[in-house]
């Protein structure tokens, strides 16, 4: 009797959201194909999921070049790793996520050598020289977009495109009512609870921490009865959280592990931008997004951003309902005049809320990591259990 073919995909996440990305897909994929084996690079989530890690890269999500650059041996190592894994083993596939410079270079690398390569979360091409495409397009064999005005992009090049949905809208849940949630936390007397979440890398907790916490002070002397929960990221040591606390004045409760029970807890959020921005905009919850760069980062990406906008609400929506502050903006008189305004303008917050709703719609169905598990089996040859559900109307 014939044994049946195994299966060997190879994954490649340098973040802690391409890292939770590329887990959730390998969950799913092992409900079809439950033998497949998973190998590369990544963190945590991935590892619990059951793929061996050949590179641990939870230290390698930086933005900009000055921080590349400061990592730049890691990357390198990364890079020379992942080269003798894709020849050694030869995977059936090989998922890129997101880590746009790194993965287009290994994407290369590895069609060039008989791989196929499935591209998951799409370069930001709109934001980010759309020139761009077609270099990825030779690169890859698919690319996987998690929004669906991204399609257009690619399909005016030619480039094979799937919209997959994005992963967030299924996984966006809190665990507890949101009267437990409090109770936990110990905010239910509060009357305002403003959450922190400063991003879920270390040079953004450097960064922008700093900022958030001054600008809690001068929430606090306005507004007595201010709690404010502080949402730690699974990226983050404890170290780094407390170095910045342990001058903090503040009525603050740090949470780990629970960022949408958090985010329904609050009353205003300021956060960085990414998916920490669209994950509060699913729930619903008014926000300032505030973020700051290295001066040459932020002036080569004032060169070469194509979009007005950095928050994903702002950018799906193609209006400015979040207000940004970026940059020399960044700074604590503006963020707690914002969360204040939030605070106390009851007409601006629920006006916000309003159109923080149609992000939801604009995205789509979801099913982000079943969609993609089942467009890798596709293009592993494996023939699927589930109908595939790619033909959705916008």
């Amino acid at each position: 009797m014939n044994q049946p073919k195994s299966y060997t995909i190879a994954f490649s996440a340098g973040e802690t959201s391409g890292d939770q990305h590329a887990a959730d897909m390998f969950w799913e994929l092992k409900k079809h194909l439950p033998q497949i084996r998973g190998i590369g690079m990544g963190g945590h989530s991935m590892k619990q999921a059951g793929i061996d890690i050949c590179y641990d890269s939870s230290s390698m999500g930086v933005i900009g070049v000055v921080e590349a650059v400061k990592h730049l041996f890691s990357i390198v190592r990364a890079w020379q790793t992942m080269k003798k894994l894709l020849l050694r083993e030869r995977p059936d596939l090989l998922v890129c996520v997101d880590y746009k410079e790194f993965n287009y270079r290994l994407a290369r690398f590895a069609k060039r050598n008989g791989i196929k390569v499935l591209f998951y979360v799409s370069p930001q091409v709109w934001a980010w020289r759309p020139g761009r495409v077609k270099k990825y397009g030779a690169a890859i064999n698919m690319m996987a977009v998690i929004f669906p005005f991204e399609v257009p992009y690619y399909e005016a090049e030619k480039v094979p495109v799937r919209y997959v949905g994005h992963p967030s809208i299924n996984k966006v849940s809190p665990q507890l009512t949101r009267v437990e949630a409090l109770r936990k936390f110990g905010v239910s007397n509060a009357e305002h609870v403003v959450g922190i979440f400063p991003g879920s890398r270390s040079n953004e907790i450097e960064r922008m921490l700093p900022v958030m916490l001054k600008a809690a002070h001068k929430l606090q002397g306005s507004i007595p009865t201010i709690h404010f929960l502080l949402a730690q990221a699974d990226s983050i040591p404890d170290s780094l959280i407390n170095q910045h606390l342990k001058n903090a004045r503040l009525m603050i409760t740090v949470i780990k592990k629970k960022p949408y029970d958090v985010i329904q807890c609050c009353h205003a959020i300021m956060t960085t931008s990414g998916t920490a921005s669209l994950e509060i905009a699913l729930l619903e919850v008014p926000m300032v997004i505030t973020y700051k760069l290295s001066p040459i980062t932020y002036w080569l990406g004032r060169l070469l951003v194509k979009t007005p906008y950095i928050g994903l609400p702002n950018i799906i929506l193609g209006k400015p309902v979040i207000k940004e502050l970026i940059q020399h903006h960044a700074n604590p008189d503006k963020i707690a005049a914002e969360i204040t305004a939030i605070l106390q303008n009851k007409l601006y917050a629920e006006r916000m809320r309003l159109d923080l709703r149609q992000v939801k719609q604009e995205l789509g169905k979801g099913d982000g990591a079943k969609n993609t598990a089942l467009l890798a089996l596709e293009m592993m040859e494996v023939p699927p259990k589930f109908e595939l559900n790619f033909d959705w109307d916008f």
